[in-house]
């Protein structure tokens, strides 16, 4: 699968709510965590966290359509607490776009800032 881990991130973000119906009908929830390598890192949460038939409902319910909507060789992990199924350090998170647009939005703020303040001769 020749696809980055942003394009599989914002691909999952966009069809998660077609997804999760299966899950919220049973009172659980679908946290997106991240991608690597085309493999991504989800967290089931609500009734479905910790329940025993979690394996299935990643497996059967949400690999399954991802792999329906996105690409056949999509691999969905449920992070659930134990050592195999830990997400990396360095998967993508999306984080770093939101970090990025913060700290422009904020450097944009401080040199208007600076221009008032040349401008009022401060």
């Amino acid at each position: 699968m020749h696809f980055l881990d942003e394009d599989i991130y914002e691909a999952v973000k966009n069809y998660l709510p077609r997804v999760s119906e299966y899950v919220n009908s049973h009172g659980g929830d679908i946290k997106l965590l991240g991608t690597k390598d085309g493999v991504v890192y989800i967290e089931l949460a609500g009734a479905c966290g910790g329940c025993s038939m979690s394996l299935m409902t990643t497996k059967m319910v949400v690999q399954k359509k991802l792999r329906e909507l996105i690409h056949p060789e999509l691999v969905v992990t449920n992070v659930d607490g134990t050592s195999e199924n830990r997400m990396p350090e360095d998967a993508y998170t999306g984080k770093i776009e939101q970090d990025d647009e913060e700290h422009e939005e904020k450097q944009e703020k401080h040199g208007m800032l600076d221009n008032i303040k040349h401008i009022v001769g401060l």
